[in-house]
């Protein structure tokens, strides 16, 4: 099963929390597609196609889940990109949100973003939401 992992890549500290879902998946037999790891960082317009390509057209191939970062106050717009395509493609997607409440969250998140997947609010949680998929037919 190939875990997509959306969020923000701008910063270090982004990365990082990015790379902490990857390590937790992988621990759980999942393969992953991280797109900073997998594809590059994007330096200026010439690396756009490269992106686009590694991201969506490489990344999604084959994918059976995204896991996405939800934190801080907006969820970036590629991570909203990424989220309705693998709505659009019948791909479910969990939501992690750790730094306050999804209720608290209504505005930023959106209930477009709360009605499409499940959110979890600890890594405890998302490790027993991803276990869920490992015995599913998505595997």
């Amino acid at each position: 099963m190939k875990v997509y992992i959306a969020g923000k890549i701008r910063s270090e500290i982004e990365r990082k929390y990015l790379e902490r879902i990857d390590s937790l998946c992988s621990s759980l037999g999942f393969k992953t597609f991280l797109p900073h790891r997998d594809v590059g960082l994007v330096k200026d317009m010439k690396d756009i196609k490269r992106i686009f390509e590694g991201d969506i057209i490489e990344g999604f191939k084959g994918c059976n889940l995204v896991v996405a970062c939800l934190e801080g106050l907006h969820i970036g717009a590629g991570t909203a990109w990424e989220l309705g395509y693998a709505y659009a493609k019948g791909i479910p997607a969990i939501g992690i949100k750790t730094d306050e409440s999804v209720e608290e969250a209504l505005e930023e998140l959106s209930a477009i973003i709360i009605g499409s997947m499940k959110i979890v609010e600890s890594f405890e949680e998302l490790e027993k939401e991803l276990k869920t998929f490992t015995n599913s037919q998505y595997v």
